[in-house]
């Protein structure tokens, strides 16, 4: 029997096009597994360090994933530690979610950090700590950051939030007595707070002159040093508080790392007791009048 030769093309063409369609369907297999793989905790470090925990089981081989949940809240406090000069017993950072994970820094009482979520092992609740922020050094962070939950509060009140909306109708103003190491904060005439401060030392002084706050930030990671300004070197995670004034960078804010409050000792900001910092931090606006005087 005699088969027409375009019978043969057409039997050709739909082969091919079956052959063509199953190569596709298998790329498309191909390449959602990957994906997968490439997306599974286990594999990929992004994931790995932003959304879970991987951890080596107690019986050896395994590894147990734990998810980072959300939290209603995006900063802590450290509440219980050890002071200024590292006296007492200081809260330890570890590499994980446990005490079983290396301790790679340490927190003073004051410190104000961001959380990125929480994780439960163990029946305890473990915080990590995230740095958003623009860091000068950042190769200084090498490990992922937790903390305990026993020994931090939450902070929960829209005061704490980053703040960037000016108020052009406040009366309030902040008067930096740079002589006496007081601050002064009215408003209008009436005194909100009167405190002992430290300013700028003598090769970094905090400047003289009329600003306004122009941002607020609960935390700040403040790191030495600054070309052109200071050589000393120095890594202050959870700097609470701030107020900046300048585009320069002088900040009024919390200080846990000294006691030496009446008199200069920074390297240009104002240094105020957490506490108090915390408080004026709370009552100023942005757009609140700044004036630093000898």
């Amino acid at each position: 029997m005699h088969v027409p030769l375009g019978y043969h093309k057409k039997v050709v063409g739909i082969l091919v096009g079956a052959l063509i369609a199953l190569v596709i369907v298998l790329a498309i297999v191909i390449l959602q597994a990957n994906w997968f793989i490439a997306n599974s905790p286990i594999t990929n470090p992004y994931l790995q360090s932003k959304e879970a925990v991987v951890i080596a089981s107690e019986s050896g081989g395994e590894e147990i994933i734990l998810p980072i949940e959300k939290v209603l809240f995006e900063y802590i406090e450290v509440v219980d530690s050890c002071d200024a000069y590292f006296v007492g017993t200081c809260l330890n950072v570890r590499s994980g979610p446990g005490e079983d994970y290396e301790k790679i820094a340490r927190l003073r009482i004051g410190a104000v950090l961001k959380v990125g979520g929480q994780v439960e092992r163990d029946g305890r609740v473990w915080y990590k700590i995230v740095f958003d922020e623009w860091i000068r050094y950042p190769e200084r962070i090498e490990d992922d950051w937790y903390v305990a939950a026993d020994y931090v509060i939450a902070l929960l009140d829209e005061g704490v939030q980053n703040l960037t909306a000016r108020s052009d109708k406040t009366n309030k103003k902040i008067i930096v007595s740079r002589l006496e190491q007081k601050l002064y904060a009215y408003d209008g005439d009436e005194l909100f707070i009167e405190e002992s401060i430290s300013t700028g030392l003598e090769l970094t002084p905090t400047p003289r002159g009329i600003f306004t706050v122009f941002k607020k930030t609960p935390s700040r990671y403040m790191q030495g040093p600054i070309p052109g300004i200071s050589e000393k070197y120095y890594d202050l995670p959870g700097v609470p508080w701030n107020l900046y004034f300048t585009s320069q960078g002088a900040v009024i804010h919390g200080t846990y790392w000294h006691q030496n409050f009446g008199k200069p000792s920074s390297n240009g900001c104002v240094n105020l007791i957490p506490s108090k910092a915390k408080e004026l931090y709370a009552w100023a606006d942005v757009g609140t009048k700044v004036i630093v005087q000898d």
